[in-house]
């Protein structure tokens, strides 16, 4: 598993739609599997769970991004998780890095 974490300003909603451009976009693998939203007064909450095939470990992979909006204000976790095919521990994280690694620079890449 891996994870990144950043605050940043913008609104939501293109937040949403920037990274389902350049996450789905840049893997003919690539779905967005769920997508879930939350309110509770000013505060919302997304989370996106993005799955890709792994060539290189042979198995899908997921990108679960949860992202916490109180106006402009976005709080973004992602995390990455898969891309192993070891029973009892993990042997390969190669793939995990490369997804989140795609997250994030889609992440950086968000002009608010």
């Amino acid at each position: 598993m891996a994870r990144f974490q950043k605050t940043l300003s913008g609104d939501p909603k293109a937040l949403v739609a920037h990274l389902d451009d350049a996450i789905l976009g840049g893997s003919v693998t690539a779905d967005r599997d769920e997508a879930i939203e939350q309110r509770i007064g000013d505060a919302g909450m997304m989370v996106l769970v993005y799955e890709r095939f792994s060539a290189f470990g042979g198995n899908r992979l997921s990108l679960t991004v949860s992202i916490l909006a109180v106006g402009r204000e976005l709080a973004v976790t992602m995390v990455s998780a898969g891309g192993s095919q070891a029973v009892f521990f993990k042997i390969n994280k190669v793939g995990e890095r490369a997804f989140l690694a795609k997250g994030v620079k889609a992440l950086e890449g968000f002009v608010g």
